[in-house]
């Protein structure tokens, strides 16, 4: 599977548990894919038991910030194993909160996508988290005129390494 060139995405949430009045939290991930036009659904997996797991398992709203080439860095930040608190991560990177779920939506990607979970599916030593689109938004400046126009491509992962399109 590691000769499987996919999209990278940041997968957030609002964890309302963490601290008095919550904190984000995300997870790089390339387990990501559009599953129907209607209704809007995608599909993303997470390890079961990863902190991500267990926030979505109680939060059933979260986003995804879909990469450019530009934010591999951030990429890479979100995928650390013993990394510092997501607090501390999302200190340096520029987001905002998503009106609809709360979760951090990455300005300067190339999508962002505000769900809510409709299904839990355990799959092996993930689970497949298929969601329902409440929100989808294009950054002004991509907005109708392709991904080349602000951040360049798509930030992709191929064997085991980031990799830009072209």
């Amino acid at each position: 599977m590691a000769r499987l060139a996919a999209g990278v995405v940041l997968l957030t949430a609002h964890d309302e548990e963490d601290g008095p009045r919550g904190a984000p939290a995300g997870m790089t991930a390339t387990a990501f894919m559009s599953v129907s036009l209607e209704p809007p659904l995608v599909l993303a997996s997470v390890r079961t038991g990863s902190r991500m797991d267990e926030v979505l398992e109680r939060q059933p709203l979260w986003a995804a910030s879909l990469l450019t080439e530009e934010q591999r860095p951030v990429a890479g930040r979100f995928a650390m194993k013993g990394r510092l608190s997501d607090r501390l991560l999302f200190q340096d990177v520029p987001h905002l909160l998503g009106e609809t779920t709360g979760a951090p939506l990455l300005k300067g990607a190339l999508a962002t996508i505000e769900c809510r979970t409709e299904q839990r599916v355990a799959a092996g030593d993930h689970t497949l988290l298929i969601g329902r689109v409440l929100t989808a938004a294009l950054p002004p400046a991509t907005a109708g005129r392709g991904p080349q126009a602000a951040g360049g491509g798509p930030l992709l992962y191929y064997r085991a390494g980031y990799h830009r399109l072209g």
